[in-house]
C-alpha cells in the first residue's frame, strides 16, 4: 500500500516540535509538503524535515491525500473546510474553531466530502491515559472533579506569543482537553454552567447524559509551579485519578495519525474524536463563554 501523503499547515512551536517530527517519522505516511503564513518559516521547516515548502495552501491540498493543521483555530476552520472540499482527510487541532458557525460549516464540509477526520485531543491518544480510560470505562461513576491549570502566559512559555490564547484564555485552550476527558469517562455532556474567576479562570459544572455531574477549572494564567492537569472520578468503585500527562506528545500524535490513516484506508468517516465531536466541544465552549460574558443577575 502506498503511504498516505500528508501536508502540514503551520510553522509555529507546536507545528515544528510535534506535528512535523511526528509526521516525518510516522509509518505509512509521507510528509509531502508544508505551508505556513510566514513563507520564511515555512521554507525553514520544510528544509528541516526534508520536504517541500508551498507558497499557496490550495496548491498543498492538491498535492496530498491528508492535511494536518497546527494553526490558530479560526485560521484552521477556514482552511480545513477548503481542504475537506478538495477531498482531503483531516488531522485537526483542538478547538477546531472558536465560533459555532465555523465549526458547523467545517463538520458539514467533512460530511459532504465523505472524508475521515481526527481531532488531536492529546490526552486521548497518550498510551498511559488510554490504558486508564480502558480500566475505568463501564464502572459506576457518579461524578468527577478536575483542574486544568496552564501557565502559557509565563515569560518562558513557548505559547506566550500566541494572540488567540491571550484573547480566548484557558477556557478555549485547555478547556477542550477537560471536556474531552470528562466525556470519555462520564459520557456526553448535555448541559454546561460556567462562572468566571480572576484573570482567565473559568469554573465549569457539567451535567452528563449518564446522570453524572462533574466540575472543571481552567486557566492559562496559573503560576508555573502550580501548572497541572488532574481529574479524579468518584463512585461505586471508590476513586480513580487520571495518570499525570507525562507521555510523549509525538507518540500520541503518531497514534492519531495512524488512526486517521486506518480510517481513510477503510473508508470510515466516524471516529470518537472526529470533527463532529470537535464541533460539539465548540458548542459547549461557546455556551460557557456566553455565560461568562453575560452572567445572569
Amino acid at each position: 500500500m502506498s503511504p498516505l501523503r500528508f501536508g502540514l499547515v503551520g510553522t509555529g512551536y507546536w507545528a515544528r516540535t510535534v506535528h512535523a517530527v511526528a509526521l516525518a517519522g510516522a509509518a505509512d505516511v509521507q510528509l509531502a509538503g508544508v505551508w505556513g503564513r510566514d513563507p520564511v518559516k515555512g521554507a525553514a521547516l520544510a528544509e528541516a524535515v526534508g520536504t517541500t515548502a508551498f507558497d499557496d495552501p490550495d496548491a498543498l491540498f492538491d498535492a496530498v491525500d491528508a492535511v494536518a493543521f497546527a494553526v490558530p483555530p479560526d485560521v484552521q476552520a477556514e482552511l480545513a473546510e477548503r481542504a475537506a472540499r478538495a477531498g482531503r482527510h483531516l488531522l485537526l487541532e483542538k478547538p477546531i474553531a472558536t465560533r459555532v458557525d465555523a465549526a458547523e460549516r467545517l463538520a458539514d464540509a467533512v460530511a459532504a466530502a465523505g472524508v475521515s477526520s481526527v481531532v488531536f485531543f492529546t490526552g486521548l491518544f497518550l498510551a498511559e491515559q488510554r490504558a486508564w480510560l480502558d480500566r475505568v470505562r463501564g464502572e459506576q461513576w457518579h461524578g468527577a472533579w478536575s483542574v486544568w491549570l496552564g501557565s502559557a502566559f509565563a515569560a518562558d512559555s513557548p505559547f506566550r506569543d500566541s494572540p488567540w490564547r491571550w484573547d480566548k484564555g484557558g477556557l478555549w485552550d485547555v478547556g477542550p482537553h477537560a471536556l474531552a476527558m470528562l466525556t470519555a469517562t462520564l459520557g456526553p455532556v448535555r448541559h454546561i454552567t460556567a462562572d468566571h474567576g480572576g484573570h482567565d479562570i473559568v469554573h465549569l459544572v457539567l451535567h452528563h447524559e449518564s446522570g453524572a455531574t462533574s466540575t472543571a477549572t481552567t486557566t492559562l494564567s496559573a503560576p508555573a509551579a502550580s501548572a497541572t492537569s488532574a481529574l479524579t472520578l468518584w463512585g461505586e468503585p471508590g476513586r480513580s485519578s487520571m495518570p499525570t500527562a507525562e507521555g510523549d506528545s509525538i507518540d500520541a500524535h503518531r497514534t492519531a495519525v495512524a488512526e486517521l490513516v486506518a480510517g481513510a484506508g477503510a473508508g470510515q468517516t466516524e471516529h470518537p474524536c472526529d470533527v463532529r465531536f470537535g464541533a460539539h466541544v465548540v458548542r459547549l465552549l461557546a455556551d460557557a463563554q456566553q455565560q461568562v460574558e453575560s452572567p445572569e443577575p
